[in-house]
């Protein structure tokens, strides 16, 4: 007689996101199961009740998934004997994606130039498996929540969150009502909800701006070092962009006076400067709008990791000081889950209608459901206090990362400092190659983000971004340790001074 599976024992079943459409993620997980023989022929899966139980979801939901695949001819039922893998289910290898085919030299010379170049893009942005040390990977057991769960049930029993047609390019009434609301009260934004625009994330935010307020080799500002993310947006539009180089007190908006004082946009990061760390001072904030009313020119403030402040207060935005010429941008991903793709525009009155006409081209709209799930999830104040309780773990373990780091880091290596955000910036000796040990450092388990890339100036300053916010103070403490070691090699090649581990 066949024995009974249980859950644990089908790997395919444990990498289910529950915050997304359960029973397509269920439906594929066993198909998989099935074709890489983790379920053979003739196997009896747990009841349609254990199943639900163990993964935490409607025992009507596993119902369906098992009648589909059993139409499909990959499971087979029979009273009093349960659910079983078909027995004459010869090849079911045709359920995985088929391996890609390896280019030839023929293909490499017909593909596109263009092609060529959102290749390196994607290669550049794919994000780091979950492993210490990546860059906004959220805290498990804390985003999402039992009543974001228990919000998006009662939105999907509802019919108004489920409309046949298509909705609003600017996104949910609802929603953009909740998010004007918000950056009110918490950054002192000046906004009505006509001019708030529902996004997927910053980086659909950056395309649209880019796309709203600027031509074809149009001048443009961007910090130096930068995201990725945004200096991908800049080169795929074909502007032309001058890099002002970062200090302490963020952007030298005087460099860019020199520069290129005609520039039509300034990009920013201006809460906390990506990757380096520090605010944009009010000296340079009151220069930056002075040049922007004097030539027309036009500001994108990406508000990055303004809610992960540690301590102090933060600087209010920019678009608070002056609304007319500041396009902000915000996210959820980083203070709920990245993917969730839930963002924000926040346009002045006269291009709000132009970014949802961009937003429109791009994807239409946002999923409604998830709109809906958020607008509650908002308005009923459950945002807020996830907000304080996430700031208050993540400053926790800010500060195991910071004492580990202190007591094991060998000699010419230094953190920057900053009160905010879910990573650490650890500047390396001039001749450590931030990239080589990235790389090393990957192969070993720690996804570290090395900062040199993000520099257009040459020679850059090497440096390391570690990510603490989704992982244990042992975890981090451990791997400390290990990044230390392969500095210590990597220095040692390069002849540079090292440290005896603690």
């Amino acid at each position: 007689m066949s024995k009974r599976r249980s859950t644990i024992e089908i790997p395919s079943l444990n990498a289910i996101d529950r915050t997304d459409n359960v029973g397509r993620q269920l439906a594929q997980a066993l198909r998989n199961a099935i074709a890489c023989s983790e379920l053979r022929p003739g196997e009896r899966l747990p009841s349609t009740r254990s199943l639900a139980a163990s993964l935490k979801i409607a025992r009507g939901t596993v119902v369906e998934v098992f009648d589909q695949l059993t139409a499909e001819g990959y499971l087979e039922a029979r009273v009093g004997a349960g659910t079983r893998v078909a027995a004459d289910l010869i090849d079911p290898t045709p359920a995985l994606p088929p391996a890609p085919a390896v280019p030839s030299a023929a293909d490499a010379v017909d593909l596109p130039s263009q092609a060529a170049r959102l290749i390196a893009i994607a290669r550049a942005l794919t994000p780091h498996p979950p492993v210490p040390f990546a860059i906004a990977v959220p805290a498990s057991g804390i985003a999402p929540d039992d009543n974001w769960r228990r919000l998006g049930n009662r939105v999907r029993a509802s019919r108004q969150a489920a409309p046949s047609g298509y909705h609003d390019p600017m996104g949910l009434l609802e929603l953009r009502l909740a998010i004007a609301d918000h950056v009110r009260r918490a950054r002192a934004v000046h906004c009505e909800p006509e001019q708030v625009i529902v996004t997927s994330g910053t980086q659909q935010g950056l395309y649209m701006a880019g796309r709203v307020l600027l031509s074809r080799d149009d001048p443009v500002w961007a910090e130096d070092p930068a995201y990725p993310g945004l200096t991908a947006v800049l080169d795929d539009l074909g502007v032309r962009t001058h890099r002002l180089p970062v200090d302490a007190q963020g952007m030298n908006v005087e460099r860019g006076l020199e520069l290129c004082p005609q520039a039509r946009a300034a990009f920013v990061t201006p809460s906390h400067q990506y990757p380096i760390g520090m605010p944009l001072s009010m000296a340079r904030r009151n220069a930056l709008i002075a040049w922007a009313d004097q030539n027309r020119a036009w500001i994108v403030e990406d508000d990055y990791d303004s809610e992960l402040r540690y301590a102090g207060h933060p600087f209010p935005s920019m678009q608070g000081l002056r609304p007319s010429r500041v396009i902000y941008l915000g996210t959820f991903s980083k203070v709920l889950f990245p993917s969730l793709r839930l963002g924000y525009v926040i346009a002045p009155p006269p291009l709000a209608e132009a970014f949802a006409g961009a937003r429109a081209i791009l994807d239409r709209h946002s999923p409604i459901a998830e709109q809906h799930v958020l607008a509650a999830y908002m308005r009923e104040g459950y945002f807020e206090a996830h907000i304080r309780r996430i700031r208050g773990l993540y400053a926790e373990r800010r500060a195991v990362l910071l004492s580990a780091l202190e007591r094991a880091l060998p000699e010419g290596c230094c953190v920057q400092q900053s009160d905010q955000g879910m990573h650490i910036l650890l500047w390396l000796p001039e001749e450590v190659d931030d990239v080589q040990l990235a790389a090393r450092a990957l192969s070993a388990g720690l996804a570290v983000r090395a900062i040199s890339p993000m520099y257009s100036a040459r020679p850059a300053r090497p440096g390391l971004m570690l990510g603490f916010g989704g992982f244990l103070a042992d975890q981090l403490q451990a791997a400390v340790g290990e990044l230390v070691k392969l500095l210590n090699q990597q220095m040692s090649q390069a002849g540079g001074p090292q440290q005896t581990e603690t």
